[in-house]
């Protein structure tokens, strides 16, 4: 059904509407019905969704006063339809009565001395006047009376002359494109409406505001899940009878926004932003949203997850860890138990023993695998870096501080794991504070007075034995205790003699395979490293199989080569190490720094021409 109807008041405007709108607007109904006939056949359009009704005179003027929600366009008297009437009425005399509604017959006095006759309006508001208003034109002189339908009617009851103003093709073409204009309107209107009413609907704050009287014209779903108040009922009635808490008047009246504000409605703690709404520089309503502070937690964990733990990932596995032998069997299924609790835990082990495969391992075995896993050497920073890297800092914190701030490592970790190699390199001072962090389970910023709640598993691993730096008060006690929940001790490759052999050949494998190459030991060079005491454990057994696959040119490794790399490696044991050390240094300076060598001097306290040597020395770009 067509959402525009032309409701005709009489037979020959039916016609000539037909004839007009067939072509041009055949989606516009046509429908007959007079004054108040046209009233009941518009009230049941309306009650079948027409909303633009065209029509004309007393017609048009009863539909408005009925108050139907319905638009009305009316036919326009053009001045051709005037012209046209006026010469028709001369054939009846010169004194013309005009006997109209307002609206069709607006102007048509100055007529009168152009088409040469004496035009009298006669003004009617309702169709009971008419035919009074005919009686007095003829009485007071009129030869004919011109009009609308009944204006004719009440002529032709008193057998006298009339005229009747008809409305030509032009107008009834204006009113249907104006109509048009108008539909056009309303849908947009109601598309804007259906959009403002589903961001209320859908949108994850409750939603109140107000009128400038302190009446409510919005209460979304949302704003009644968390008061408990019914919305329909509450609209239209005052904020301060509904929620007088809300404190919303108080807005409208000062025109300040009141914004953060922790209010507890129906035993929720919510989180309150109250703005005036400001029209000329006058408050003319406010509006209040808030959100469910247990929410917009959950909410903000999970941006945490998805945005700062990106990169963070624990790559090995249980599955990944070689070896048969007994003591490896037997702290993997220690690991395997550990993973499944939610306790910190305490991983010893020499260096090169594979602590980070292990904390990686217990992580992905754990209900936190999906989470972060965040890792960071603490003896590869000087403590002041360190502690802005653990806990953040605001910006401008400290010289040379990003201005946007940056999120610390444990806040990255929220939801998943972080692991501190290295722990017992941690100064006194950062070792408090990493403690506080552990019992309270929050976190502040460098720089920043707000706590940030983290829920985090911590993994840390010490080549050290902590229990004699705590009685040389070189670690903290209550802080080794706290770590020391679950403890691993990992066993030296030494004490794994048939793994050696594993290890050997799975590293020959991975480094030969990747230069396209197929290698074998042969058995007296399986036995030479078999019987190494190897002090670095797994990782200098790795680099040493790697260095032998450099520079081995024959399909076999023999015990020869295998004893020359071993016999470099306890010349350049030291040395390697320390340089090692002093590069992971640099390197983790620069990338703080991001690059910039001066302030990556100024971060390990030191010269930018020293840092330049050093770098030149150790094969740094």
């Amino acid at each position: 059904m067509a959402n525009i109807v032309f409701l005709a008041p009489d037979e020959d405007m039916y016609h000539m509407a037909l004839e007009t709108l067939r072509h041009a607007h055949p989606d516009i109904r046509i429908e007959r019905g007079l004054l108040s006939a046209g009233v009941r056949i518009a009230r049941k359009l309306v009650e079948d969704g027409v909303e633009v009704i065209i029509s004309r005179g007393g017609t048009a003027s009863a539909i408005k006063d009925a108050g139907l929600p319905v638009t009305i366009v009316e036919v326009p008297i053009t001045g051709f339809d005037v012209i046209r009437t006026v010469e028709q009425a001369k054939q009846y005399g010169t004194r013309i009565g005009v006997v109209a509604f307002p609206s069709m017959v607006m102007g048509i006095d100055c007529l009168g001395p152009i088409l040469g006759v004496d035009i009298r309006q006669y003004i009617i508001t309702d169709e009971f006047q008419a035919e009074s208003r005919v009686l007095q034109a003829f009485r007071e002189g009129a030869d004919v009376v011109v009009g609308g339908v009944i204006t004719g009617k009440s002529a032709q009851k008193h057998h006298q002359p009339y005229v009747l103003i008809k409305s030509g093709s032009e107008g009834i073409a204006q009113a249907a494109a104006e109509a048009k204009r108008i539909a056009a309107a309303r849908e947009l209107e109601k598309a804007k409406a259906s959009l403002f009413r589903t961001v209320l609907d859908f949108a994850y704050d409750g939603i109140i505001s107000v009128n400038q009287d302190q009446r409510i014209t919005i209460f979304n779903p949302i704003a009644e899940r968390l008061t408990k108040i019914d919305g329909a009922a509450a609209i239209g009635k005052k904020i301060t009878d509904i929620w007088p808490e809300l404190g919303l008047e108080k807005v409208l009246t000062t025109g300040r926004d009141e914004l953060g504000q922790l209010l507890k409605v129906s035993g929720t703690r919510v989180l309150c932003n109250k703005v005036p709404i400001v029209v000329n520089g006058k408050p003319v309503g406010a509006v209040a949203t808030f959100q469910d502070a247990g929410n917009i937690q959950q909410m903000e964990a999970r941006i945490r997850r998805e945005i700062y733990a990106r990169g963070h990932v624990a790559t090995f596995t249980f599955e990944d860890i070689v070896g048969d032998s007994p003591q490896i069997r037997h702290t993997v299924h220690i690991a395997q138990e550990f993973a499944q609790t939610h306790s910190s835990v305490l991983i010893l082990g020499e260096t090169g023993t594979g602590k980070e495969v292990f904390a990686q391992s217990i992580h992905n075995a754990s209900a936190r695998a999906n989470g972060p896993f965040v890792a960071i050497n603490c003896a590869a920073l000087p403590s002041q870096i360190l502690e802005s890297e653990l806990f953040g800092y605001v910006g401008g914190a400290f010289t040379g501080a990003s201005q946007k701030g940056k999120p610390g490592l444990f806040e990255l970790a929220h939801g998943g794991t972080i692991f501190l190699d290295e722990i017992a390199e941690m100064d006194y001072v950062t070792q408090g504070k990493l403690l506080r962090v552990l019992q309270e389970k929050k976190v502040m910023r460098l720089g920043s007075d707000r706590v940030i709640p983290v829920d985090v598993r911590v993994i840390a691993a010490t080549n050290q034995n902590l229990s004699r730096l705590v009685r040389e008060n070189k670690f903290r006690a209550d802080l080794y205790y706290r770590l020391n929940v679950l403890r691993l001790k990992l066993p030296p490759l030494r004490e794994r003699g048939a793994d050696i052999i594993r290890y050997a050949e799975f590293f020959l494998e991975k480094h030969s395979a990747a230069q396209n190459r197929r290698l074998a030991f042969t058995p007296a060079a399986l036995e030479r490293l078999a019987r190494h005491p190897w002090p670095g454990n797994v990782r200098e057994l790795q680099n040493t199989i790697e260095r032998i696959v450099a520079v081995c040119r024959q399909p076999q490794v023999d015990a020869g080569l295998v004893a020359q790399m071993l016999e470099d490696d306890a010349d350049s044991g030291i040395e390697v190490a320390a340089a090692d050390s002093e590069k992971e240094q640099i390197r983790q300076a620069l990338a703080i720094a991001k690059g910039k060598q001066g302030e990556a001097a100024r971060l390990l306290g030191v010269s930018r021409s020293t840092l330049w040597r050093k770098m030149k020395k150790l094969g740094l770009r």
